[in-house]
């Protein structure tokens, strides 16, 4: 077959995009695109795509009238209003299993259904955290599949891997650069050259889909690792009865050291991106030893913090059995509502071990939410002199500026500040990591 009959592409101006997945990741993309161009955004979520046409983003990454200035966006359910799309842009979320094991199902599901609407021509690019591979060894196969289509012939696929920060106000989508890439020379151009219109920080195009990938789940990876250090430093410096942050502020005065922080290590990029790639890694055959050494690390750090407030609680003789502690936060990080992967909850579970009743607070979770993914009921409101120990968990504005005096008044006389984010100052709390 000549390279003749290899199907023609749409130019820049002539793509139609569909964005599927309307998460914290799609959202964003979509508004951005949306402002210049015909833009679908597809979901399989009811409720989220009646919450946006109402202008309601609930997980509070895109405003209201962000959404209104995105004047060439629509939204549906239904898989029939992508027929009307040329390129699509998979953003579903990329989860691990109960075993640690990458699930691909949200992954796989959208393919089948961007598959089933695909066409000759058509580009189908992904920015879902993937181990190196993975777009070409699973997801093209459900495309060509679904489709009857041929890939690089009939249809073509670019991979530009998410790096949404929530929460985070000031590096937004447009100002954080973007890695592009394409399955053929010219296609990674055009995915590029599409980014580049709505990227003020400019793109990078990588050399094949493969390095994009494995760039994007290195950047967690590193993440994670320093992380994981930090978090054995402070192991060893409280047995040595040394501040840990004040050791890093030490530290910190050279040019070159990084400015980790210890910390409950969750989310849905720096607590899951690394099992993609050891993942993969032990596919073919490699035991990646320091990163696992990590992720182990990082995992037991909410059985760490809990032993060593119940220690604490014990040398204050207070009764550890039936006694009750307030936890301060549920979102994996401050100022956000996302509750994806939190280890908040490693810490919960492991105080109720101790027959300890728990009680969560966090103004920036939906209860509704919290129930549901993880069976907690949180209070709406504190009471004064209630618990035996307070711990700070996620630093949210709210929880600072109220003042460590605020969350003194929720303990009862005698009782235990364990402060995990540094919100307060040294001689404030009782404990910090």
């Amino acid at each position: 077959m000549s390279s003749m009959d290899i199907a023609a592409v749409p130019a820049l101006e002539d793509l139609k995009i569909a964005v599927v997945g309307l998460g914290y990741v799609g959202l964003p993309l979509a508004v951005e695109f949306g402002r210049i161009r015909d833009v679908t955004g597809f979901d399989i979520n009811q409720p989220r795509i009646d919450a946006l046409h109402r202008g309601e983003d609930t997980t509070l990454e895109t405003k209201a009238e962000e959404l209104a200035a995105a004047k060439y966006l629509s939204f549906s359910t239904d898989p029939a209003d992508l027929t009307q799309c040329n390129l699509y842009i998979v953003t579903v979320p990329t989860p691990i299993d109960a075993h640690r094991r990458p699930d691909l199902t949200p992954l796989i599901k959208a393919s089948e259904t961007v598959g089933k609407v695909l066409k000759r021509g058509d580009i189908v690019v992904y920015e879902s955290t993937v181990y190196p591979g993975a777009t070409e060894e699973d997801c093209v196969p459900v495309l060509e599949r679904l489709s009857g289509l041929t890939y690089n012939h009939d249809f073509f696929c670019g991979y530009s891997p998410e790096r949404i920060n929530p929460g985070d106000k000031e590096h937004r989508l447009p100002t954080i650069r973007k890695v592009t890439s394409g399955s053929t020379p010219e296609i990674a151009t055009l995915v590029d050259s599409l980014y580049a219109s709505i990227i003020t920080a400019g793109t990078y195009k990588a050399e094949t889909i493969r390095v994009a990938e494995a760039a994007k789940v290195i950047e967690n990876t590193q993440r994670d690792l320093n992380i994981a250090l930090i978090n054995e430093l402070a192991i060893i410096f409280n047995r040595m009865g040394i501040d840990t942050e004040a050791v890093l502020k030490a530290a910190g005065t050279k040019w070159n050291f990084l400015p980790f922080r210890p910390g409950l290590v969750g989310g849905h990029c720096i607590g899951v991106d690394p099992y993609y790639l050891t993942h993969k890694a032990e596919a073919i055959g490699y035991n990646p030893e320091i990163i696992l050494a990590g992720r182990r690390l990082n995992d037991s750090m909410g059985r760490y913090i809990a032993e060593r407030l119940i220690k604490e609680m014990l040398r204050s003789r207070i009764q550890v059995n039936d006694s009750k502690v307030l936890i301060l936060g549920l979102s994996f990080k401050e100022n956000c509502p996302d509750l994806r992967n939190t280890k908040v909850i490693d810490l919960i579970n492991e105080l109720k071990d101790y027959n300890i009743k728990v009680d969560v607070y966090d103004p920036w979770v939906d209860p509704e939410q919290a129930l549901n993914e993880y069976g907690i009921e949180m209070i709406q409101e504190i009471s004064s002199g209630e618990y035996d120990a307070i711990i700070a968990a996620v630093a949210h504005d709210d929880f600072i500026e109220g003042g460590v005096e605020r969350i003194r008044d929720f303990g009862r006389q005698g009782h235990i500040l364990y402060d995990l984010k540094y919100m307060f100052g040294r001689n404030d709390t009782d404990i910090r990591l």
